[in-house]
């Protein structure tokens, strides 16, 4: 495995998509260990953001953290990136402006630029122990209106949200970060190293239903080997039923959906 830190998902997606739906709903643990990656979305109040550009700032900054030096085995993130992974991968998205969003950037994370849309991912942790510049953010309250992004940059990992399915921004910023995370963990060391040459950078659209239809892995195993595609599906935390596929994630190539 060429990113030692995520295994863990690429262990568990074989049978994933397999379970019954009511299967993949975890079950909330200890809730002084419950575990989540904060991504925090900059949405300035007279300047808000693009919202397929946040999406695409937010899925890359979720995969960075996980695969900065720091985050590797001997480094200072890597105990806390590896127990998160372990587990279940949820992420919290909050929202930020003005000084709250400048205290975040003294936390230990990464922040990402995509034309201007930015967010920051930081460090994974237990719920429990927020840091109170982050526990103070609001989860809920905002959203941004669909935008009309055009064609996805060509060589670009690709993640299509599902036409079906409604999400807020910080739903999909979530979703799109769990995307690119699995797709990171399916990657040989060649591949990785040409996404990292990029800056970990893809492209967030929303599916058509022909793109969608196409994509949709049936077979996992197959959807991987033949298309390069990876499906990401909701644990049922917030917003949408457990079991429901919320992004497709396509390693750049040939095939229907592209």
């Amino acid at each position: 495995m060429s990113a030692p830190v995520l295994a863990p998902l690429a262990a568990r997606y074989a049978t994933w998509l397999g379970l019954p739906a009511e299967q993949t709903s975890v079950p909330e643990a200890d809730p002084g260990q419950v575990r989540a990656m904060p991504v925090v979305l900059r949405m300035e109040r007279g300047e808000p953001p693009a919202r397929t550009a946040l999406l695409e700032a937010a899925a890359t900054a979720a995969l960075a953290v996980c695969l900065d030096e720091r985050a590797q085995e001997g480094g200072d993130w890597h105990d806390a990136v590896s127990a998160w992974v372990a587990g279940h991968i949820r992420k919290v998205a909050r929202r930020a402006r003005g000084a709250h969003w400048r205290a975040v950037q003294d936390l230990p994370g990464v922040t990402i630029d995509v034309a201007g849309a930015e967010a920051r991912a930081l460090l994974p942790g237990r719920v429990a122990e927020l840091p109170k510049e982050v526990a103070r953010l609001q989860i809920s309250g905002s959203d941004l209106p669909a935008d009309e992004p055009g064609p996805a940059q060509e060589g670009l990992p690709l993640l299509l949200l599902n036409p079906d399915v409604t999400m807020t921004v910080g739903k999909a910023a979530a979703q799109v970060g769990h995307g690119t995370m699995l797709l990171a963990a399916l990657l040989d060391t060649e591949e990785l190293a040409a996404w990292q040459r990029l800056g970990y950078r893809c492209a967030v659209r929303t599916a058509t239903p022909r793109q969608w239809a196409a994509l949709y892995p049936a077979d996992p195993a197959q959807a991987w080997r033949e298309r390069r595609v990876v499906a990401v599906r909701d644990a049922g935390f917030t917003e949408i039923a457990p079991g429901t596929v919320t992004v497709l994630a396509q390693w750049p190539c040939a095939g229907p959906g592209r």
